[in-house]
């Protein structure tokens, strides 16, 4: 059983950068692809940003793409999103989360999910 942990949250003001943390415990040969996704208030939670363990091929929604970078260190079980000009648009609850497949932004596909870390944008 894979278990994530979310950190590095935290209240921004707009232009400034934040780097998310999730710590995979129980990670096997499955753990295809780690992710993050938010769900702002009131919103659908939406992909974010995905990255594969082998190679560590990598894609972006078009709303962060150029901004946001995802990364992986497989010595410490860790991904990372780190964040560039945050947006008020950027708040939200974000979450990591694995799948077994490869590179894919479908939600239904990531079995395992964190508890989230919440990211506020403001001035």
């Amino acid at each position: 059983q894979v278990q994530l942990v979310e950190s590095g949250g935290g209240t921004v003001q707009p232009g400034a950068s934040l780097r998310l943390s999730c710590v995979h415990s129980g990670r096997t040969f499955e753990t295809v692809t780690s992710a993050w996704f938010r769900q702002a208030p009131g919103k659908e939670r939406e992909f974010v940003a995905a990255v594969t363990w082998t190679t560590g091929a990598h894609d972006y929604a078009r709303s962060v793409k150029g901004r946001f970078v995802i990364s992986r260190d497989n010595a410490k079980d860790t991904v990372y999103l780190h964040m560039d000009s945050l947006k008020p648009e950027d708040t939200a609850v974000y979450y990591c989360a694995t799948s077994s497949s490869w590179l894919t932004d479908e939600q239904s596909l990531y079995k395992h999910w964190g508890p989230g870390t919440q990211v506020t944008v403001s001035s």
